[in-house]
């Protein structure tokens, strides 16, 4: 862990080089120089870091405990930055400031010497721009994201945060005293003071307007894109295997204890119990493990938007209906991946739709996911008879495996099984392929050239010339934490490789449209998706859509996607 930790620091710690920053830095020197000693960087620097850490670690909480929009809080903080801007323009604003600021520092003490009302102003600013700030998120970082999303917030994950927002303030403390110092020493300077004021206050303005209207992104976009190598550079050492096992240990993906058997079975641990349930379906009352007890259960992790899920539940389904009646039993637990999978509707659809006759839990709030430690979709826990866990399988595939040891089970439970293994082939991808892309913010780290975007509605333009595995934006998109929204002449490009494309999308009250192209033509029947006629997505329900089907090869190509209707929330790319 202490090894995590100093790679957190020195990620936070270099972060000042990469572009993602550069836009805030003419903010925080603006600041700065409207102070007169240390407390007014120091107040950026702890504002920032303060903000920041809550913001990564709570937002998820906030927006569903609350039902918080984090665009209200963006549109907060740049209406703060503006304020500020002003009192720095206008000296009569900036008196009435200060002396609100005196008095505010006398009602909590933190008014001590000549510098004391300077530390305030900057706390305000650091705790707005720890809001606005969109780093270029590493392995360390996303991972936090990650974990923050589903609730796993342990002492360690927070350590981490703190350990990168540190990593981040040393530099920033530094730039923001050293500026205010130069500027303060230049000789002949001192005279135009406040004209300097003034002129640093129009920028804190300018950014704010910036902010407001995404081009902060723009420019973000500009800046990777004039400087690629520096985002390669300042992340690429989190890349390393050392640092991905230490990522691996924070989300809890530790071996699970092996008993002395061998073969099919890998593990033999009690299982836990079904927890914080929501809804039961395909049966009359909840069941728990105790009531299992005497039967062999499959306890399957899944959520119908899936693609390896999905892929997966023809076996699954197969294998119930084949032991049942030998004392097998499988129970499906939804634990949703995005906010529309937590409707008890869209699952009793999907649940019709791939012929399951199991119970299906509801596991909405991710109760039973942690209580199994749970980090997958698909994620399969055979239990024997007697409550222990006896194999696990994370993923596609060993199916022929996981049926014989259900055979095994059920002989150990006294039952004669003679049949021979279910016959139905492996839809997973055996060539290596584009891998599952996030479009909403906070686990977006393909998006071409700066890997991700910030939260808001943008106008941006479409890259032609984009990387393998990469995606780009055109026309205008609201971004959000999960999700992004089509508007005005919105449209994808990605750069894939695969066999098959699918995409998560979700609609309003009425059906949207998407026009697709493949190597820039509109997509024809020998290589269109189920979900594509005469090349044209129609978006009625809010579910996987499939997209490109090459018939078996795996080819690289250049996927567009045409919105023609606004509204339409696009969640992730997957590939088969």
């Amino acid at each position: 862990m202490a090894l995590l930790l100093l790679f957190a620091f020195i990620s936070g710690l270099v972060t000042i080089l990469a572009p993602c920053i550069w836009p805030l830095l003419p903010i925080v020197l603006s600041s700065a120089i409207a102070g007169h000693g240390h407390k007014r960087p120091l107040g950026i620097t702890l504002g920032i870091i303060i903000s920041f850490a809550v913001f990564t670690l709570a937002i998820s909480t906030l927006v569903r405990v609350f039902h918080l929009d984090a665009n209200v809080l963006r549109i907060v903080a740049v209406i703060i930055i503006a304020g500020l801007g002003l009192t720095m323009v206008f000296p009569a604003l900036y008196t009435k400031f200060e002396i609100l600021v005196t008095k505010l520092g006398n009602i909590f003490g933190a008014n001590k010497g000549h510098e004391g009302n300077d530390f305030l102003p900057g706390l305000v600013t650091g705790l707005s721009l720890g809001i606005l700030w969109t780093p270029c998120a590493g392995p360390i970082l996303a991972t936090v994201a990650v974990l923050a999303a589903t609730g796993k917030i342990s002492m360690d994950v927070i350590l981490v945060t703190v350990s990168y927002c540190i990593g981040v303030g040393v530099p920033l403390f530094i730039f923001a005293y050293g500026g205010q110092k130069i500027i303060s020493k230049l000789k002949g300077v001192s005279r135009y003071t406040g004209r300097i004021q003034q002129i640093f206050g129009v920028i804190m303005i300018l950014a704010a307007i910036a902010i407001y209207t995404n081009y902060d992104q723009t420019l973000q976009l500009k800046l990777v894109n004039t400087f690629p190598s520096f985002g390669n550079a300042v992340n690429g050492f989190e890349s390393s295997t050392l640092v991905t096992n230490q990522l691996n240990i924070l989300k809890g993906m530790t071996p699970a204890p092996v008993s002395e058997v061998t073969g099919l079975f890998n593990t033999d641990i009690p299982a836990p119990d079904f927890t914080g349930i929501t809804n039961w379906l395909n049966t009359d009352k909840p069941i728990s493990i105790k009531d299992l007890k005497g039967k062999v259960v499959l306890v399957d992790f899944w959520t119908y938007t899936c693609i390896n899920c999905i892929r997966t539940l023809p076996h699954i389904t197969a294998w119930y209906n084949k032991y049942k009646d030998q004392g097998f039993i499988v129970i499906g637990v939804h634990t949703p991946e995005f906010q529309f999978e937590h409707n008890t509707g869209n699952v009793e659809n999907a649940i019709k739709m791939y012929n399951i006759t199991y119970p299906v839990a509801q596991d909405n709030n991710y109760s039973t996911w942690n209580a199994y430690s749970n980090e997958y979709w698909p994620a399969d826990y055979l239990i024997d008879t007697n409550g222990n866990i006896r194999r696990t399988d994370f993923g596609e595939g060993n199916y022929s495996e996981t049926e014989m040891a259900i055979q095994e089970l059920l002989k150990e439970a006294g039952q004669k099984v003679n049949t021979p293994l279910t016959n139905i082939p492996d839809q997973a991808p055996t060539t290596e392929i584009s891998p599952e892309t996030y479009l909403g913010s906070s686990r977006m780290q393909f998006y071409y050239p700066s890997g991700s975007l910030g939260n808001g509605t943008q106008t941006l333009t479409l890259s032609d010339n984009i990387t393998q595995d990469s995606f780009s934006y055109g026309g205008t998109w609201t971004i959000s934490n999960e999700y992004s929204t089509s508007g005005v002449n919105a449209t994808i490009n990605y750069n894939f490789k695969a066999g098959k494309v699918f995409i998560v999308l979700h609609q309003g009250s009425t059906a949207g449209k998407i026009k697709v192209y493949l190597d820039g033509k509109v997509v024809g029947p020998a290589q269109s998706g189920t979900d594509v006629k005469n090349g044209i997505i129609t978006v009625d329900s809010n579910r996987l859509y499939s997209v490109i089907d090459l018939k078996g090869k795996t080819e690289n190509h250049i996927l567009k996607l045409e919105f023609q209707t606004s509204g339409i929330q696009v969640y992730t790319f997957t590939f088969g």
